[in-house]
């Protein structure tokens, strides 16, 4: 039997920790290593939600049916990872907003819950088949894709969403598809072309918030970028539907919002969305205040009056948020549109 001398049992104990240590540097469960731009920020005060916030916990079959065939078709979620309050009542339906690209993203926006950092593997080539496996198992009339941001990629991942795309079609001919992208800054334009030539049925990019906040709160992106962004993708594909959503309640005031609904429509934007920010983590941008439902009401009425053929305008609003029901309003309303020409 071997004997160990104390200094040989401290210094084991010791290689232990820095292995465990080593170990959990992925654990994005622990919030150091989530959010590792965050940890020295001061808390910022979580305001209790009021009752038009407040959503039940998901205890529905269909919800665990839906979180099974995403576990076992190894695929992330937003709704998970950014901490949607609607995940119960979409995954009860069997509706899920895929996460593709991993789940580490390369910008750090102050509101958003998603794990930030180096990511810590190259893309997945299998990933679009998984993704395309899934929608055809959970026999989805329409599907919403996002991404986290990839700026270690030499094209933002443009050529991965272009991917995912054409497997959906394979699988699932008649299943609409709606992306949602970053903002592909640092890429050529060119990449923004290998995406819209994919053909989705919806092209939306989040604009998130009003010009005068994204110092604070998307200091990674460019206001006017992203705007652009959407306008070059009707100029590639004029019959291509467009979307973009901003939160309130970050400290903005109703004429900024006003401002970036004339924005959106001025780059022909045909969809836009307003939901209520709400604050992750107490390290997370300060929830400045909620927003009534009878402020968004009156929103959503300024919106359509500017010719948005689509509106969603509720606390509880997010960008793929009863997207499938949406997206056949909106196409109805074109239609409709068209025929009064």
């Amino acid at each position: 039997m071997k004997v160990f001398s104390m200094p040989m049992v401290v210094q084991f104990i010791f290689r232990c920790k820095i292995l465990s240590e080593r170990k959990n540097m992925h654990d994005l469960t622990i919030p150091a290593f989530r959010h590792p731009e965050k940890v020295r920020k001061p808390d910022n005060l979580q305001p209790q939600k009021p009752d038009w916030i407040r959503v039940k916990a998901p205890t529905s079959q269909g919800y665990f049916k839906t979180r099974e065939i995403m576990r076992e078709n190894n695929l992330v979620t937003v709704c998970e990872e950014a901490g949607c309050p609607n995940v119960g009542e979409c995954w009860s339906q069997g509706h899920a907003t895929m996460m593709i690209m991993g789940e580490v993203c390369t910008r750090a926006c102050t509101f958003c819950n998603i794990a930030t950092g180096k990511p810590p593997e190259g893309l997945d080539a299998f990933e679009p088949g998984r993704v395309a496996a899934a929608v055809k198992k959970l026999e989805l009339k329409h599907v919403v894709i996002t991404s986290v941001d990839r700026d270690d990629l030499v094209d933002g991942g443009a050529e991965h969403f272009a991917q995912t795309i054409r497997a959906i079609r394979k699988q699932s001919p008649h299943t609409t598809i709606e992306i949602l992208t970053p903002d592909f800054i640092r890429c050529d334009n060119s990449v923004l072309e290998v995406v819209v030539e994919a053909r989705p049925d919806v092209f939306n990019h989040n604009l998130e918030t009003v010009p005068g906040l994204y110092p604070e709160v998307r200091p990674g992106a460019r206001y006017f970028h992203s705007l652009r962004l959407l306008q070059r993708v009707k100029e590639l594909d004029p019959s291509m539907f467009t979307k973009s959503g901003i939160m309130v309640g970050l400290g903005e005031d109703k004429q900024s919002v006003i401002q970036v609904m004339d924005d959106m429509r001025a780059a022909k934007i045909d969809f836009m969305t307003i939901g209520q920010y709400l604050q992750p983590t107490p390290k997370h941008h300060a929830l400045d205040r909620f927003v009534t439902p009878e402020e968004f009401a009156t929103y959503e009425k300024a919106a359509f009056s500017k010719g948005f053929l689509m509106v969603s305008a509720t606390p509880l609003t997010r960008s793929s948020y009863h997207a499938g029901d949406d997206f056949t309003r909106m196409r109805a309303a074109r239609l409709e549109a068209l025929s009064c020409v």
